[in-house]
């Protein structure tokens, strides 16, 4: 069970990426029995009104991500929620392992991040280097965020 810490890590990482995403995984994992959260601190993510909540800021991040007028993910608003949730989320898949609730937080929020500064980077370089529009490389970044939210929440 101590990949669960590997996989904390790995939620952190999306987190980076799209910040709302990963919360909205978590809780539709809790939601359909995937993470066992309702006997820990966690609990309230498992609730249709968090992924409700949830879902709907990812939708409405995805949206807007699209925006100029959008911060940098690196900026200091942005980075703090993708080390919050980065950690919540971390922190939610150790507490349905029963690993520390602790270092699976941290591990998420180290994940959030290098996933934002990594992402960034990488998308950046990616309409650059290919000459590829910056909608067109966001919406393969969303697919591949959201794969992996569900590969990490269900693993």
């Amino acid at each position: 069970m101590k990949h669960v810490f590997l996989l904390a890590f790995g939620i952190g990482v999306v987190a980076g990426l799209r910040s709302m995403t990963t919360p909205a995984a978590v809780t539709w994992a809790a939601k359909l029995g995937w993470l066992k959260l309702s006997a820990s601190p966690f609990g309230f993510m498992g609730s249709t009104v968090a992924v409700v909540l949830f879902s709907l800021g990812a939708v409405g991040e995805l949206i807007a991500d699209k925006l100029p007028q959008i911060p940098k993910r690196t900026a200091a608003f942005p980075l703090i929620a993708r080390i919050v949730f980065g950690g919540l989320c971390g922190a939610c898949l150790c507490a349905s392992a029963s690993q520390s609730i602790v270092i699976g937080a941290i591990c998420g929020a180290i994940g959030g991040v290098a996933g934002a500064f990594a992402g960034y980077e990488i998308r950046r370089r990616l309409v650059i280097n290919l000459k590829m529009p910056d909608t067109l490389v966001a919406l393969v970044e969303d697919l591949i965020t959201i794969g992996f939210a569900f590969l990490f929440v269900s693993g």
